[in-house]
Parts: C-alpha cells; sequence; structure tokens
C-alpha cells in the first residue's frame, strides 16, 4: 500500500537534494533576499522546490501541492506539502545542516514523508502503518526513560517575536534536567533524528507546516508521541510541538508547562 506514493516522494527529494548539492556554498549573494526580516529566500530554494514539484506532478497530478516558496495549488485533500530547503540560513550562511523535506497529506494526516539529508547521504522514509527506515533500515526512537538526562533538540528564530520571553521561561526549566540540548536550525532534520533515536525529544514554538509534515510522520512510525504544548493535537495547525519518546514526551511537556 501507497508503494508508488514512497517512491514519488523520495525521487522528489532526491531530485531536490541534487540541485541543493550544486548551489551549496556556490550561491551568488544577489540571488539572496529577505522575505521579511531576517527569513531568507535564495535561488537554490526556488530551484529545489521547481524541481521536486515537477517531478511530484509528473507522478501524481491528481494531487494538490502545498510549497513553501510556491504556495498552496489543487486538491485540498490529498496534497503534497514540501519545503524544498529546511535550513535555508544555514544553506546562505555555508553551515552544512540543512535538508529537504516532502510529505503526502490526505484527510487523516500524513501517508507518506521523507526527510534527506543530502550532505550526509541520509534519508529518512516513513509510510503510514507500515513504519520508518533510515538508510533503508527499520528505525525507532530511542529508550530513553524520561527528560532527566535526556539529549534533547529544540529551535527559536527571529519570528518569535513576542513569544520569546514565554520560550525562554520554558527552556530555564528543561535546561537543568537534559544532558544536553541543540539548536541547528533545521526543524524537518531535529525530527528526523528523533525518529532515529539520535535525540531522545525535541520541542519548538510556531514552525509551518511544510517545516513538520515529514517529520511528524516518521516520528510517529517511529514509535514517538507528537503533541501541542496543551498536550492536545493541534500541534500542525498551531506549529507549536512536543516530541520525543513517550516518557521523554510525557516529562518534557509537563516540564514545559510549568
Amino acid at each position: 500500500m501507497y508503494d508508488a506514493q514512497r517512491d514519488a516522494c523520495l525521487a522528489a527529494a532526491q531530485a531536490g537534494g541534487k540541485v541543493l548539492l550544486g548551489f551549496f556554498r556556490k550561491l551568488d549573494p544577489a540571488t539572496i533576499t529577505e522575505k521579511t526580516k531576517n527569513d531568507v529566500v535564495s535561488e537554490a530554494d526556488r530551484a529545489a522546490e521547481a524541481a521536486i514539484q515537477a517531478e511530484l506532478d509528473f507522478r501524481f497530478p491528481q494531487y494538490g501541492f502545498m510549497g513553501e516558496e510556491g504556495g498552496a495549488s489543487g486538491d485540498i485533500e490529498r496534497r503534497w506539502i514540501v519545503d524544498p530547503l529546511d535550513g535555508t540560513l544555514n544553506f546562505v550562511q555555508g553551515f552544512p545542516h540543512w535538508c529537504v523535506s516532502v510529505a503526502l497529506w490526505d484527510a487523516e494526516g500524513p501517508v507518506v514523508g521523507c526527510v534527506l539529508d543530502p550532505l550526509r547521504e541520509d534519508c529518512f522514509l516513513a509510510v503510514r502503518g507500515m513504519g520508518a527506515t533510515w538508510n533503508g533500515q527499520p528505525m525507532h526512537v530511542s529508550q530513553q526513560a524520561g527528560l532527566d538526562g535526556a539529549f534533547l533538540a529544540t529551535g527559536f528564530a527571529f519570528q518569535l517575536g513576542e513569544r520569546w520571553p514565554a520560550f525562554n521561561a520554558a527552556l530555564g526549566r528543561v535546561f537543568p534536567r537534559a544532558k544536553g540540548i541543540r539548536r541547528a536550525g533545521s526543524a524537518a532534520l531535529d525530527l528526523a533524528h528523533v525518529a532515529c533515536g539520535i535525540f531522545d525529544g525535541y520541542f519548538e514554538l510556531g514552525l509551518k507546516p511544510w517545516d513538520i509534515a515529514a517529520g511528524a510522520l516518521l516520528v510517529q512510525e517511529a514509535g514517538g508521541v507528537i503533541t501541542d504544548w496543551e498536550g492536545g493535537q493541534t500541534w500542525f495547525q498551531s506549529g507549536s510541538l512536543v516530541t520525543g519518546t513517550p516518557c521523554v514526551a510525557k516529562d518534557l511537556l509537563e516540564t514545559l508547562k510549568g
């Protein structure tokens, strides 16, 4: 089930990744612009999204499409949700931590998802009800039993604005209990790294659908838990999520709420 959709998802991510590798550390500064203050976009983002959309349109012309750069079109019940370059600021600065995220969603949620890290040749892939893989091998969240001693990821951006004090206070409650907290600048990769057991948990506020559409399925199919910051299931709509192993996610949620 969903074999063709899985293959399309992977092929599209690979097409985008190939484009991005051709641009990395070779960008013309004149092609880098700000969408809003401190939120940049480059010719690499646009070219990768075009390559991804062309692959998906060829294989599944009946599905809709939502991309970070080009917006939404077509069927809203079954549509691809794409971040052609998650970690654009890293990419523009030459920091080697970014990825491609491609997912198919329907009325019930995520169907297939792929997060591809072209630089490390790491491919994270999941299909609803069929588990998740890392470079073709089954993957699972870690065995970490709780927040104390957990290795965590988080994220924060200029766009947090007035939410920064609340986030900072929550971070202050988590910090003394975690073994380490990393902020690497790519939500999709953070989710993939939770799914494969590198991180034990992850939390962030105000993400966009394309940031989490693929990574969320990876975590779910790898045995992880995802909630919003209130413990509910509005995380996709709000973009504010808490995730990790079942025990870490539970402890993390309670700690964030104070």
